[in-house]
């Protein structure tokens, strides 16, 4: 995408979440929503590893819901959608948040061993 002259940013889903709940508590987050529709494409990496409380899972909702058929998203996660019940607070907000996402999506799932686990048995086997 960037390539061809579109606007991308990439957010590990912890950091973005935090900077989410910030501005809701500072009634921002209109505004930083705003702000991130700038991107043609926004990045949320490991978002299996927002934790499951209230807070932070409304704020991402509020994200997905948001970028709906206004923007692109791509998200990377470490388990398969039937698992996303351990990372959203309630199944409905589950449901939604993985409706609007799989509604345009292309979805892609690499069954392989991680890069970083690859690399690090390499390094080791080779000393």
């Amino acid at each position: 995408m960037v390539e061809l002259g579109k606007r991308v940013k990439f957010c590990p889903a912890t950091l973005l979440v935090q900077q989410l709940q910030h501005a809701k508590l500072h009634l921002q987050l209109p505004a930083l929503l705003g702000k991130l529709d700038r991107f043609d494409l926004l990045i949320v990496d490991d978002i299996g590893y927002v934790k499951k409380s209230e807070a932070e899972t409304s704020v991402l909702f509020e994200l997905i819901a948001h970028r709906y058929e206004r923007r692109s998203l791509l998200v990377t996660a470490n388990q398969p959608f039937s698992q996303w019940e351990a990372i959203f607070s309630d199944s409905m907000m589950t449901v939604a948040a993985v409706d609007r996402l799989v509604h345009h999506a292309l979805i892609l799932e690499i069954h392989a061993e991680s890069f970083r686990k690859q690399s690090a048995t390499s390094r080791s086997s080779s000393k």
